[in-house]
């Protein structure tokens, strides 16, 4: 492990005590998350928290008591109900009494104010555009994907005016990403940041010290990012670099891999799709105002509510490979996963990656501004994703490490050449990402979560697999020039891959 690696880990270890999950029983139902902690009273808390109003209030966001309980060190009974709270917020359909709705603030990741009131509380393009998170990740479970007729929309570039065109020229649709195992994910990107930062402060030194330019290769958990040239005058030649920002920041979520956090995206989607503004970003801070949006409603959602919500998702178990009871179907997804590498998928569908803590550590250390970063909570929380069974239950390598298998590699790639190029449709770049690169779809879970593509119009597997172009076009070819037995056996493989066994 290298030295920027044990440094970044006893940071998180010492900015906030590492909490036990031992007590909680996460149970998968057909409703979604159901949290509980035997003996305790997680679930009155939250439902005592409603009981101050009366049973017909039109109010959906319940406010927790003592919050100034939730910061330093947790028990297991508040950490069981912190993510029980989050539970009931992304099912919670928001309405103009918690603040839905931004008649006065667009879309815009940015606070930025409209040029004149919206005429509607919903506006299917440009947003509000679904009263509850539930809304759209709900496929098979609460917390999973959503069906084409959920996609939403990007609108890069238009902070400050509605549009009402699903014209590409106007924004990039985007099919609903499922969000279990995201705690796992966003945890291996921040090492992989890590590693990637220390790699360009070694290169950085070893340039000084020798008076020449040094190369030097961007790896991290057998991923590889191109390289960098470090001049010893401090200059990086950035032009090597593959698949990551400049920055070497790995962003894990969304198609184009251009969000740092689940806070960060947490807090994107509340505004972008409901209308309600967290404090930490349109609150007085940042914007000078109480009330950014206009509505009569302050202070919306406070830094607690997003943290709830992150913790929610942080511990939704893993997806899993599930054992068809089938036993044509066994043989044939054991073929098909030995197809799978032997053509080149698991090159970037990685089936695992490996990592070192399975502590989670909110808020992160990347975000950005508008975003609660580690430095700016008094008392940051941290709890072991280890604790949940699915964690559990994962193997680990020789050193010790978890084998997350996520079936993805946290990188760009391009996916669009001359000839195939139905991931090509997009016309505006996206945080400076170019058009045609995405990041590797994570394939756990893929079995249960059709459509797929990035718009979620492709309708089975084969199809998706048939659109990769550019740097999928070699693994692509070979997936066709298969028997057709062979790549039935590919995709009897993947339908394997489920979020509930």
């Amino acid at each position: 492990m290298s030295l920027r690696m044990r440094r970044f880990r006893r940071r998180i270890a010492h900015t906030g005590r590492v909490v036990s999950a031992g007590a909680i029983a996460a149970v998968v139902t057909a409703s979604g998350l159901a949290l509980m902690l035997p003996g305790s009273a997680t679930t009155d808390a939250v439902a005592a928290s409603k009981a101050a109003r009366p049973a017909w209030s039109e109010r959906a966001v319940p406010v927790l008591d003592a919050p100034e309980r939730f910061t330093g060190d947790l028990s297991g009974s508040l950490l069981a109900t912190l993510i029980a709270h989050g539970d009931t917020l992304f099912r919670a359909k928001f309405t103009t009494e918690d603040g839905a709705g931004r008649p006065l603030a667009t879309q815009a990741i940015i606070p930025t104010k409209r040029r004149r009131p919206a005429a509607t509380l919903f506006q299917r393009l440009s947003g509000g555009d679904a009263a509850s998170c539930a809304a759209c990740h709900n496929d098979p479970i609460v917390g999973g994907a959503g069906d084409f007729s959920v996609n939403a929309f990007v609108s890069e570039g238009f902070a400050q005016a509605d549009f009402d065109s699903t014209d590409p020229q106007f924004s990039n649709e985007r099919n609903t990403n499922h969000l279990f195992g995201a705690g796992l994910i966003e945890l291996l990107a921040r090492e992989m940041t890590a590693d990637l930062h220390a790699q360009r402060a070694t290169a950085l030194r070893k340039a000084r010290k020798s008076g020449g330019n040094i190369k030097q290769e961007l790896r991290t958990k057998g991923v590889s990012f191109g390289h960098i040239i470090a001049a010893p005058d401090g200059v990086v030649d950035l032009d090597g670099v593959e698949g990551v920002d400049s920055d070497l920041v790995i962003r894990p979520f969304s198609q184009k891999g251009v969000i740092v956090s689940l806070r960060q995206f947490t807090v994107n989607a509340l505004n972008h799709h409901h209308g309600i503004q967290s404090t930490e970003r349109f609150g007085e801070r940042w914007t000078g105002e109480a009330d950014f949006d206009g509505d009569g409603i302050d202070k919306e959602m406070s830094p607690l509510d997003v943290s709830a919500l992150v913790a929610w998702q942080a511990m939704l178990p893993p997806p899993v490979k599930q054992t068809p009871s089938d036993r044509t179907w066994q043989k044939a997804a054991a073929t098909g996963a030995k197809r799978f590498e032997d053509i080149g998928c698991a090159a970037c569908h990685r089936p695992s990656l490996p990592l070192e803590s399975t502590v989670f550590h909110d808020p992160g250390p990347r975000d950005s501004a508008g975003t609660l970063r580690d430095g700016e909570a008094r008392q940051p929380v941290s709890y072991d994703l280890a604790e949940l069974p699915g964690v559990k239950a994962l193997p680990r390598d020789a050193k010790g490490r978890v084998l997350v298998p996520l079936f993805g590699d946290l990188k760009r790639h391009t996916m669009v050449d001359r000839t195939v190029d139905t991931f090509g449709n997009e016309l505006l770049a996206q945080r400076f990402v170019a058009r045609h690169d995405f990041q590797t779809t994570e394939l756990w879970g893929v079995g249960q979560t059709a459509p797929y593509g990035h718009r979620g119009d492709l309708t089975t597997l084969d199809a998706a697999i048939r659109a990769h172009g550019g740097d999928g076009r070699k693994s692509r070819d070979a997936y066709i020039a298969l028997s057709a037995n062979d790549r039935s056996a590919v995709i009897a493989f993947l339908k394997t891959l489920v979020i509930q066994p």
